[in-house]
């Protein structure tokens, strides 16, 4: 199943997995399909970038918030970056990341999305989950978030398996951010979180993702319950 205007599907038998960063997105898509699948697993991917540690927390937290019975434990995998990156790099470091005021796609990490779906994939395959939800936007720039990747990758671990492929989900691929925001106005959002550049826990404000965050809720007419550092 590719992108579909039927979010979540109406009685889904079987169990879905998620990818998860902590950010509003992969936030609500997760609130979302803990109301209708009877079994969601949570699925974060720990690459070794500066933001982690921040962003495991909030994850943490909303978590806790929107536990539902047939929400499983967070599951985490191990795919190390750091080294692909260099040691010297914004994503490491947070020297020279992105500003808010950067092009759109200042932030593209080059094989970003190979290393956070081969795992999940695989870990899919190994435990029986058919189907794996993830959530770019229609305002997604970067050439590892179309179609053609992801039924692609999907297509390759599968057929290095010897099973039928576990299918992507993108429900929200026709959406922007303000759609998502307005679906998830009733969830715990000041638990999520969307920083390159964190100041310990806390999301910096002045960074590309934060200024997206930022928009987004303008852009909504949704007071952003955001604790930025410095404000």
């Amino acid at each position: 199943m590719t992108p579909t205007d039927v979010w979540p599907p109406t009685r889904p038998t079987a169990p879905l997995a998620v990818l998860v960063s902590g950010g509003l997105d992969s936030a609500v898509l997760l609130a979302e399909a803990a109301l209708a699948y009877p079994d969601v697993v949570p699925i974060y991917v720990r690459v070794g970038m500066l933001w982690e540690t921040a962003e495991r927390a909030h994850l943490d937290r909303f978590l806790a918030a929107v536990r539902t019975p047939n929400l499983r434990p967070l599951v985490v995998l191990d795919q190390p970056a750091a080294d692909l990156y260099g040691g010297g790099h914004w994503s490491v470091t947070g020297a020279g990341a992105p500003s808010a005021t950067a092009a759109h796609d200042a932030d593209f990490l080059p094989g970003r999305n190979v290393l956070l779906f081969a795992k999940p994939l695989l870990w899919c395959h190994l435990h029986g989950v058919p189907e794996l939800a993830t959530a770019p936007l229609g305002t997604n720039p970067f050439p590892d978030a179309t179609p053609a990747f992801y039924d692609g990758l999907a297509a390759i671990v599968a057929r290095g398996m010897n099973l039928p492929p576990v299918t992507i989900l993108r429900p929200y691929a026709k959406l922007h951010k303000t759609d998502v925001l307005r679906r998830g106005l009733r969830l715990p959002l000041r638990h999520t979180f969307s920083c390159v550049r964190p100041a310990e826990l806390v999301p910096c404000g002045t960074c590309i993702k934060c200024g997206e965050r930022q928009a987004g809720f303008r852009d909504a007419g949704v007071p952003d319950p955001t604790e930025y550092a410095g404000r």
